[in-house]
């Protein structure tokens, strides 16, 4: 007849030894314990972690001991569920055998290659960026290549705002054309205008000034003496 608690007492006391900084024991009746495990540190010296809870049965391990994820770090609901399958799958394995150091051991590996993943993630979402980043500076150098069917997009716009700027000229010198005043209508409007002649009259143009440097004195003109041409034909008229 199997000793269950000779075969938990000696469980016990071998997983204190191997996990001294992580083993908690809970409870005595029934037997329940904690143990931290932790992943080998990742990029950035960055782990994963959790805390596993175990309660022996009365017939363990030829029953399946209870468990159950109390903590964890760096770990998303994907891969908690993923931790408790595995723990599902060992515990069905090695029912018969004490199995603590088993589940744990699992753990731990699968722990190991999260870090994993989540390195290669990041590394894969670093070279997207990078990628990305390179495509936006080739765009920047080279534009946006030009095909048949978005150059006569781009005709068909230009030559809409071309009109639209011609029409606006063309109102705007309609509208100018409107305000412009004839020459009553200036009349009209500045009083000024008709009494500035009058007023220059008056003053009997005294207010005109006149730059003498713009004549020569007689003297100072050379004239040809029209003797010395041989075509010169003084033509005399008789005084009354």
């Amino acid at each position: 007849m199997t000793d269950y608690g000779e075969e938990q007492r000696n469980e016990l006391e071998a997983l204190e030894a191997i996990y001294p900084d992580s083993f908690t024991v809970l409870s005595e009746n029934p037997t329940s314990f904690t143990i931290t495990v932790t992943s080998e540190a990742g990029e950035n010296d960055e782990t994963v972690q959790t805390t596993l809870k175990f309660t022996y049965s009365e017939k363990y391990p030829d029953e399946i001991p209870l468990y159950e994820l109390l903590a964890h770090e760096n770990l998303e609901n994907n891969d908690i569920a993923d931790l408790l399958k595995l723990l599902q799958e060992q515990s069905e394995e090695n029912l018969g055998m004490v199995m603590i150091f088993t589940l744990v051991s699992a753990v731990q590996e699968r722990l190991n290659e999260i870090v994993d993943l989540i390195k290669t993630r990041r590394e894969a979402e670093k070279k997207q960026k990078e990628k990305e980043a390179e495509e936006a500076e080739k765009q920047c150098f080279h534009g946006t290549p030009v095909t048949i069917e978005s150059f006569l997009r781009w005709k068909a716009t230009f030559d809409l705002e071309l009109l639209e700027i011609r029409r606006k000229k063309m109102k705007e010198e309609e509208q100018c054309g409107k305000n412009k005043l004839t020459g009553k209508q200036l009349f009209e409007t500045d009083h000024n205008l008709d009494t500035s002649d009058i007023q220059f009259l008056e003053d009997g143009g005294n207010n005109v000034e006149v730059d003498e440097s713009l004549f020569q004195e007689m003297d100072d003109l050379e004239l040809e003496d029209d003797e010395d041409d041989p075509d010169y034909n003084p033509v005399h008229l008789d005084s009354d």
